[in-house]
């Protein structure tokens, strides 16, 4: 990337600032939510409906373990982003190294802990003995590529946010093309059932690792490895973790939110409303990650803008990106409440289970449309360096709300109760982030207008 290129983020139009960064991460993240939903179609129809159960009590694990991948990934690429708009290349490659020597640590740690404790962990997550062997066998392998899934993700982060946004979204897209295939042929040819989806999975993974290594490796990048920057620097590492907290205490909570929706739907209604969840999820998802993708597209835009202290810049991106986030989560909306039957299909012929599944996507996606507007509120906080902030607004819907839902409402309504506990607690959630928003424009309208005035003294 030239440096023209950077500092158009700081003079272009941003909607087509916005639509350049944001379309490469959205097919990325669209990818990315494909590659997941591709191991539960390839494992309802090759393994059966109780798989997907056993599946679905694995999504804790999951985001236990994107937690702390999002803790060095996303902390990274913002210190990158507002590096290079005070134009401090040497800082943000000196953040580059420090990603790598984290991510490896991280990624070891957790799977030593994890292989040491994973039954009781399963059982904790809502693995039932009918469950437990799927559930066990998928995180084995998983376990076993950690480091790798780790690595990529932190690596891929910076790589799209040091301004190669269309290289961070080809990686991905390999990734899941090396899926799918993997996948046919571990479960359909050579009959290895769950496990033959987690390993096409962590096979995936380090084929498109080795692609963010090699552009990395290369001098021309625009930062790239260079001899100094693996040099632990604890300043670094912890101005990461400080802006990467919000997503990692955000995935913290999905963990323990999932562990009780598992736990409550075994509970009053048992495997098969486990396994409706985790079709329900992975449906959801492919929405969110479609918003994540357009907060990925603004944060190198603001995260520049407002390191060159250009507020009018920064207020114009948030807003459009808070129309398009929106605009996503209302098509999520009306195709859970007018066609769900044909999406949950796709996963799993089992009349039971596609019926459980349409009911939980109608009550899950009721008031969806807010869900937009959070998640973009939350991201401009974090892109901009209020980790404070950040952290709070991606506590409020998930432990403020959502969670003392989930432990009062299925008493008195079963299963029901844990479906209604999501729109409830949206829209409380919404409320609590509007508040906030508002307070922070009116702040940059007053810096903006100090900004113009000392240009024009100037």
């Amino acid at each position: 990337m030239s440096q023209q290129a950077v500092l158009s983020l700081g003079t272009e139009d941003v909607r087509k600032l916005l639509m350049r960064y944001a379309v490469p991460a959205i097919i990325a993240m669209t990818a990315s939510s494909l590659y997941n939903m591709m191991d539960s179609i390839f494992i309802g129809h090759g393994v059966g409906a109780m798989a997907i159960a056993g599946l679905a009590v694995t999504f804790p694990f999951m985001n236990l373990a994107a937690a702390f991948g999002s803790l060095v990934g996303v902390g990274a690429s913002t210190l990158v982003s507002v590096k290079m708009g005070q134009k401090d290349l040497r800082s943000a490659e000196a953040v580059l190294g420090n990603v790598l020597v984290m991510n490896i640590g991280i990624g070891l740690l957790f799977t030593l802990v994890c292989f040491l404790f994973l039954d009781p962990i399963l059982y904790f997550f809502g693995a039932s003995e009918e469950t437990l062997p799927y559930a066990r066998d998928y995180m084995e392998v998983i376990l076993l590529g950690n480091v790798i899934t780790h690595v990529y993700m932190g690596l891929n982060e910076v790589m799209r946010a040091s301004g190669y946004p269309q290289r961070a979204m080809m990686a991905t897209l390999f990734a899941v093309l090396i899926n799918g295939v993997f996948n046919a042929l571990f479960i359909f040819v050579f009959d290895m059932g769950i496990r033959g989806a987690a390993l096409g999975t962590i096979c995936a993974q380090f084929s498109s690792l080795l692609y963010v290594l090699r552009h990395f490796s290369n001098p021309k990048s625009y930062i790239h490895f260079q001899s100094g920057i693996f040099k632990v620097k604890w300043k670094i590492m912890g101005n990461m973790v400080a802006i990467g907290m919000a997503p990692f205490l955000m995935n913290i909570c999905s963990c323990l939110i999932v562990m009780m929706i598992n736990n409550g739907l075994k509970t009053y209604g048992g495997d098969m409303y486990v396994g409706a969840y985790g079709i329900v999820n992975r449906i959801a998802f492919l929405f969110i990650m479609i918003i994540m993708g357009f907060n990925q597209g603004m944060q190198p835009i603001v995260g520049y803008n407002y390191g060159a202290r250009q507020f009018d810049r920064v207020m114009k991106v948030l807003k459009y990106t808070l129309f398009c986030g929106i605009s996503v989560a209302v098509i999520g909306f009306l195709v859970a409440q007018f066609a769900p039957g044909v999406i949950v299909r796709m996963f799993t012929n089992d009349a039971v289970l596609v019926a459980l599944a349409v009911h939980g996507m109608h009550a899950v996606l009721l008031v969806f449309p807010v869900n937009g507007f959070q998640m973009v509120s939350t991201s401009f906080f974090q892109s901009i360096g209020m980790a404070g902030k950040a952290i709070f607004l991606s506590l409020t819907r998930q432990l403020l709300f959502l969670l003392p839902f989930l432990y009062v409402l299925p008493k008195f309504w079963g299963t029901d109760g844990v479906w209604y506990s999501f729109p409830m607690a949206d829209m409380l959630a919404f409320f609590v982030t509007g508040t906030m928003l508002l307070r922070q424009l009116k702040k940059f309208k007053v810096q903006a207008l100090e900004s113009r005035k000392e240009s024009i003294v100037l």
